[in-house]
């Protein structure tokens, strides 16, 4: 499983570097929330893919999941969707003064 995952990670890597490197504000965006998701997965995976019972005193089991990696992606899910919200209303904003979401085009004359 940690195979398949890795496979995926890279993947969502290599398609958010692509999306990124482009010129248009929408796809930088598309892309920066891949690159998140791709860094969520990878901590995820990391941390290791085990299975457990929840880590209560009361309950004796086997195995136990640790709490920590899941706490920490759940963190970074959220500040990853405040950022993206940002710069969604970024976008918008510069679209509505410039009328366009080229990089290039958004560039002032010097």
């Amino acid at each position: 499983m940690e195979i398949f995952m890795s496979v995926l990670i890279g993947l969502l890597f290599a398609s958010a570097v692509y999306l990124m490197l482009s010129k248009s504000l929408l796809r930088i965006i598309i892309g920066t929330g891949l690159l998140s998701h791709g860094a969520h997965l990878m901590l995820l995976t990391m941390a290791g893919l085990k299975k457990g019972t929840v880590p209560l005193l009361g309950e004796q089991a086997k195995a136990y999941t640790d709490p920590i990696p899941q706490a920490l992606i759940l963190t970074a899910i959220v500040i990853s969707f405040g950022v993206t919200a940002f710069f969604l209303v970024l976008a918008y904003r510069a679209y509505q003064e410039l009328g366009t979401d080229n990089i290039d085009e958004m560039r002032g004359t010097e």
